[in-house]
């Protein structure tokens, strides 16, 4: 993992929580990587592995959270063991694009618990979803029942997953 340190060497500036500028130092970095690599590890193992002592570890976990740029902690589940592999892009075209039908879609969307991501993007399309259900019916299912139930959809394209390549949530 070395190597793959050394790419972050230079110092960066990012805003905080509060809108001040904080300042990420190399130890900062290599800190958020093991700990988006496996936020379970201990302080002590995390301080074995930065050269610093377990307070200083500590310390600097805690300045990220205070900051903001740790959000939050969670599990990744395995998608195929809860019977929920099928996984969908669905490309979106709203009706208008008006602030109002933007915000509408928006707060409906947010609340389909099958919708994982919703980007609003440029192109062709208006909105990019991604869907995991259990299988091509589920999906058939929450696109009859819930997607196209939404206001101001003028039409939809979906895009299955045959593989996946690579998911990782490792931000550094």
């Amino acid at each position: 993992m070395r190597l793959a340190y050394a790419q972050f060497a230079a110092l960066e500036c990012f805003v905080s929580r509060n809108n001040t500028k904080m300042t990420l130092d190399a130890t900062d970095k290599k800190l958020l990587v093991l700990l988006q690599t496996d936020c379970k590890k201990t302080t002590k193992e995390l301080s074995l592995k930065l050269n610093l002592s377990v307070t200083a570890v500590y310390e600097r976990i805690k300045k990220l959270e205070r900051e903001g740029i740790i959000k939050n902690y969670v599990a990744l589940v395995d998608k195929s063991k809860i019977e929920k592999g099928f996984v969908v892009f669905c490309h979106l075209k709203l009706i208008q694009h008006t602030k109002e039908f933007l915000t509408k879609f928006e707060s409906e969307v947010i609340r389909l618990s099958e919708v994982l991501e919703c980007h609003h993007v440029s192109g062709d399309y208006d909105y990019i979803l991604k869907v995991l259900v259990k299988d091509m019916e589920a999906y058939r299912e929450f696109l009859v029942t819930k997607l196209t139930t939404l206001q101001h959809i003028g039409s939809t394209q979906s895009t299955f997953m045959i593989s996946e390549v690579k998911n990782s949530t490792v931000v550094f």
